[in-house]
């Protein structure tokens, strides 16, 4: 109830900002629902069922966790933001919601065979952990957005909480472990390519950003001399 009253007793943008979110969230919900059963030809596939569950429940979790400011930037009209980052997001758009149908049309033609239900088990697991591993980068970081922009009118600074402390970039690391679970989840192996592109690129944001932050967020640089990793520690 307190959410509520934060949400509608704010000022009118903050309500427009949620209300635009919640509409992207849910019109991106249907649309992955259409891009796996269409091309499937049938809704008896309990693997997507079971992809569509796991994932309304993280946007359930989303919504009552995160905070209000946090969705209401995500559901702005971003000003500054890098140009290299509207290509970058507009291809991540197109990879990441080619997982669908490619694997909806192996579902439909059989190309993959012999995967077994620890797999799927596996795969459920490591969607679970990134798409929690993601949520806490939200929540432990207000500035966290859908674009790559120094957000000055909301006194942009750098985060150091929640997993800022481990590595640089914990929200991306998130998204490659559940983009890259969902094809075994759903049974495809001819999936993992369009999932491997998305890698690529969010690995490929993650340097971008990164030489971005250094450039013109204050602080940022001293933070990166003292969390070393941008994704994995000891490694990357």
């Amino acid at each position: 109830m307190a959410r509520i009253s934060e949400i509608f007793g704010g000022p009118p943008g903050l309500r427009w900002n949620v209300g635009r979110r919640v509409l992207q969230v849910a019109s991106a919900y249907v649309l992955i629902a259409l891009l796996l059963f269409i091309p499937a030809g049938s809704a008896r596939w309990p693997a997507a069922w079971v992809y569509m569950v796991l994932y309304l429940a993280v946007i359930a979790a989303g919504a009552f966790m995160l905070p209000v400011d946090v969705i209401s930037e995500r559901g702005s009209v971003k000003e500054n933001v890098e140009k290299w980052d509207r290509l970058i997001t507009g291809l991540l758009f197109v990879s990441s919601l080619g997982v669908f149908p490619v694997a909806g049309f192996d579902r439909r033609f059989s190309w993959t065979k012999g995967l077994g239900p620890w797999l799927t088990a596996c795969s459920c697991v490591i969607f679970l952990l990134g798409c929690a591993l993601d949520l806490w980068a939200m929540y432990a970081n207000r500035y966290f957005s859908t674009s790559v922009r120094i957000q000055s009118e909301r006194g942009h600074t750098v985060c150091e909480a929640g997993p800022y402390r481990i590595v640089r970039h914990p929200g991306y690391l998130g998204m490659i472990l559940y983009n890259a679970a969902g094809p075994t989840l759903l049974g495809s192996l001819w999936a993992l390519v369009p999932a491997a592109m998305t890698a690529v690129l969010f690995v490929l944001r993650a340097s971008l950003e990164d030489k971005t932050l250094r450039r013109k967020l204050a602080g940022y640089e001293e933070y990166a001399n003292r969390v070393r990793w941008r994704l994995i520690p000891r490694i990357w």
